[in-house]
């Protein structure tokens, strides 16, 4: 089989001609950053969306940002909430807001909700954290406020989080000593985190779909990120294992929650969204853990679908020939999608790519039987 017998030119219809080639329409399409603020990458995704919108009847898209920002972005596209400038700035993590593409995808998703009565929703799915965590506050005090019936005081939450900054220390990702995270007042956070949860599950039926939405969300970020704390004061050596697994679920959380609405694009690092287990170096140590897609697919089956991006010359980053993207260079088009399974039979034991990039994470030449399709762009200029 000939390398291009496996590919297409990617545009809206080659997307739409692989999408019918899958098992089943995905809820959840995943389109995987191979690194992070590459505007070729950005701008293809939204041309890639809007296709979506306008001929396969998505109306979601959801991105590797916190979750609780992403409200203030969700309520600008849908009632004009706030400007432009305002919802860039403060409603993004992982400085995502400075990124021009997603600018634009935020102003056009505004201007298609402003001339249709369905509107497209738009959210973050990754928790209220990096390395570090912020502060349980935001989350527990919204449920709080969004359920009836006898409940712990605002002054009882507020004596036992404290001060924010006691949450929001930075220095926490590599000192365990210095997180609270396992404080008596922690813990009590925690089991009082766990009963809200419960007692929402009983007046669910009470509220509005958008009220239970919220609701959901911050009962899943409060204890997440109590959780998140916990592994942050834990001084072993799983500790940052843990903490990356623990990340990803909460990811995988918000990925159901935004199945449930219809089909949605997600957008986020290949590490988060492939089924194979994630694999980092950090310092010494090579971690190792099931991340978002892995679990979501374990879940929705062939209702996921990710495919993963690869660039060929990426910067002065030239791909050696008999690497997977240096095969892919030879296509004739500047953007093309893959079937990946069928090119993992049409190449003989491609070496894996080692970058120049630090951020740059090459293809796994083992992986391509569990992507679905792979975008690849011949030509990639990171920003930063």
């Amino acid at each position: 089989m000939d390398v291009m017998d496996t590919a297409r030119p990617l545009d809206g219809a080659g997307l739409s001609a692989f999408l019918r080639s899958l098992p089943a329409k995905p809820l959840l399409l995943g389109l995987g950053e191979a690194r992070h603020f590459v505007g070729e990458l950005g701008e293809l995704r939204n041309e890639l969306f809007r296709h979506l919108v306008e001929h396969e009847g998505y109306r979601s898209f959801t991105i590797e940002s916190d979750c609780l920002r992403g409200l203030l972005v969700d309520d600008y596209i849908t009632t004009g909430a706030d400007t432009l400038a305002e919802v860039m700035e403060r409603g993004f993590s992982h400085d995502f807001g400075a990124s021009p593409a997603n600018r634009d995808l935020v102003a056009w998703m505004r201007a298609y909700n402003e001339e249709h009565e369905e509107k497209l929703r738009f959210s973050g799915f990754d928790g209220p954290l990096e390395y570090w965590a912020e502060s349980p506050r935001q989350a527990l005090t919204a449920l709080h406020a969004l359920l009836d019936g006898p409940l712990p005081g605002l002054a009882t939450l507020d004596a036992l989080l404290g001060p924010d900054e006691r949450w929001s220390n930075e220095a926490t990702a590599m000192d365990p000593a210095q997180s609270i995270g396992r404080s008596d007042e922690a813990q009590r956070l925690r089991l009082i985190a766990d009963d809200l949860v419960a007692l929402l599950d009983t007046q669910a039926p009470r509220m509005s779909v958008e009220d239970r939405e919220r609701a959901e969300l911050y009962g899943r970020t409060a204890v997440g990120l109590l959780r998140y704390h916990h592994w942050l004061a834990d001084d072993s050596p799983v500790r940052w294992g843990r903490l990356s697994a623990l990340r990803d679920a909460m990811m995988a959380a918000n990925l159901r929650a935004v199945a449930e609405r219809g089909p949605a694009m997600v957008f986020a690092h290949n590490l988060h969204l492939q089924r194979e287990k994630s694999l980092m170096r950090f310092g010494e140590q090579t971690l190792e853990w099931w991340g978002a897609g892995a679990i979501t697919a374990a879940r929705l089956g062939d209702r996921y679908a990710f495919l993963a991006s690869a660039f060929g010359t990426a910067g002065e980053d030239v791909p050696p020939p008999d690497t997977v993207e240096g095969v892919l260079s030879t296509l004739p088009w500047d953007r093309a999608i893959i079937d990946s399974r069928r090119l993992a039979g049409a190449v003989a034991g491609p070496a894996p790519r080692v970058s120049q990039d630090f951020a740059y994470f090459p293809l796994d030449p083992g992986h391509l039987g569990t992507i679905d399709g792979i975008v690849f762009l011949k030509r990639a200029t990171p920003q930063r």
